[in-house]
């Protein structure tokens, strides 16, 4: 390594120093609308799902719509290795734009589909494109967002899923009504509306610039400092700049291979590894199993009529949605450790007690959908703090690989086969099959609390340079 290999730069403190502006708005809703397009992707689906049963429609059985949500699931699995990867390597805004019109495709080409197979094949593609969303987007709020409210802002973003899913629920209501649209058309409108909304956020995200931080470690300073001067003008007009002088010294290197990543992961990150891998994976089950089968249970263990399903989804996306939003500022001032060891830990026993009285029929469709709605006001807290986690423990080089490998091998383990796996329990009838099902659930959510507490990293208000010292500083 010769000095002219090395470069200086105040640029990542610069980043964390700016105050809160109409800047970092504009950025957070470009970016942060992909949870948007997963919730009411998720929500449409398992709302539509008892009028995909119908013989006017696709005639489609429980356990096919739980494959069905498992194939958007491994979809996303492949899609997040695949772009986190190319994320790291050819940067954040490139991906963020090709994985967005990936989904806003695959969602059109849902609302042509005539059976099974192709129904499940175009989930699938719907899903490769938003996992490869959630590389490309994280890494670039985490190194855009100041440190400070890195955990406020990435859990409220994670939760505005929500929003989406409320917006599913409202759509699924109208479109589901036979009296003003015929059972074949409504829920394919529904695929067509999510395409039109990705058209504008396209529009939109091509004002969104290269993440500076990214831009550092690969030799690109110049380019890198242009941005940020640009960033720092506009927040000025409006704000007094606070002076960072903290620099940072890096050297340029080559993409990280494959063979170091695995290296670093099991050796030097290999408690981290740990960590991300428990927290990804009992979330995505716990999730992935109850919510894709949500419709289901409703009508068949209820008698909800299909048509209401999506009144059902409101106050359980409210408790999800006000969850990471009034909790997420906990996570800054408390700290990582203590609230991600809290939420799960709640999760798990909110979950347990609910199964139980599911079980003994204590609960109709109203209370069970209130019950759910307080339990993932606590759940959505603890899965949004699992890919928070993952996107700032690991160095900036390898942030989107780190990303996309542990949401694959989470959300492979536990989301692939937990909508499978729920829906042919459904399929059975029976109240005690299903209720051993949430036991499993809740208990993987109380053992990821321990693992939390034991293992969690104390990252909050860290500059992410020193949460994980990137591979490239000199």
């Amino acid at each position: 390594m010769v000095a002219s290999d090395i470069h200086h730069s105040t640029l990542p403190a610069r980043l964390d120093a700016l105050p809160w502006s109409s800047w970092h708005w504009r950025v957070v809703i470009a970016l942060g609308v992909t949870w948007i397009l997963d919730g009411l992707e998720v929500t449409i689906v398992g709302s539509i799902g008892p009028a995909l049963q119908q013989s006017a429609t696709l005639a489609l059985t429980a356990t096919e719509l739980g494959w069905a949500g498992s194939a958007y699931v491994g979809g996303a699995v492949v899609g997040a290795l695949l772009f986190g990867r190319l994320a790291d390597r050819f940067g954040r805004k490139r991906l963020f734009i090709i994985t967005l019109c990936v989904y806003l495709a695959a969602t059109l080409l849902t609302a042509l589909t005539w059976n099974f197979a192709v129904f499940a094949l175009c989930r699938f593609l719907t899903g490769f494109g938003i996992g490869g969303e959630y590389a490309a987007i994280n890494s670039a709020i985490d190194e855009m967002i100041p440190a400070r409210v890195r955990g406020l802002v990435d859990l409220a973003i994670n939760g505005s899923f929500w929003v989406g899913a409320a917006a599913g629920a409202a759509l699924s209501i109208v479109l589901l009504d036979p009296a003003l649209f015929p059972p074949n058309v409504g829920w394919r409108l529904a695929f067509v509306l999510g395409a039109v909304l990705a058209v504008a956020i396209v529009l939109v995200r091509r004002h969104v610039p290269e993440s500076p931080r990214w831009l550092m470690t690969h030799g690109r300073v110049a380019e890198a400092e242009t941005i940020l001067e640009r960033i720092e003008t506009e927040v000025s007009r409006g704000h007094v700049l606070a002076t960072a002088h903290e620099p940072f010294a890096i050297r340029v290197r080559e993409l990280v291979s494959w063979r170091e990543i695995a290296r670093l992961i099991v050796t030097h990150y290999r408690r981290r590894a740990v960590l991300g891998f428990v927290l990804m994976a009992s979330q995505a089950f716990f999730y992935n199993a109850i919510f894709f089968t949500y419709a289901l249970v409703l009508t068949n263990f209820f008698g909800v009529a299909v048509s209401s399903v999506g009144y059902y989804i409101f106050p359980f996306a409210i408790g999800n949605f006000l969850g990471p939003l009034l909790l997420g500022g906990l996570f800054d001032r408390i700290g990582r450790r203590k609230m991600i060891a809290a939420t799960y830990a709640l999760s798990g026993l909110g979950l347990l007690a609910t199964a139980f009285a599911f079980d003994r029929g204590w609960l109709d469709a109203v209370s069970q959908a209130w019950c759910w709605s307080a339990i993932f006001f606590f759940a959505s807290a603890a899965a949004s703090s699992a890919y928070l986690t993952v996107s700032e423990v690991f160095p900036l080089e390898m942030r989107a690989v780190a990303i996309s490998l542990f949401y694959a091998i989470g959300t492979g383990v536990g989301g692939l086969v937990g909508p499978a796996f729920y829906g042919a329990l459904i399929d059975t009838g029976n109240r005690g099959s299903l209720f051993w099902g949430y036991v499993a659930a809740a208990a993987l959510m109380c053992v990821a609390a321990g693992v939390a507490a034991w293992l969690g990293v104390d990252a909050e208000r860290r500059a992410l340079e020193t949460v994980a010292r990137p591979l490239s500083a000199a």
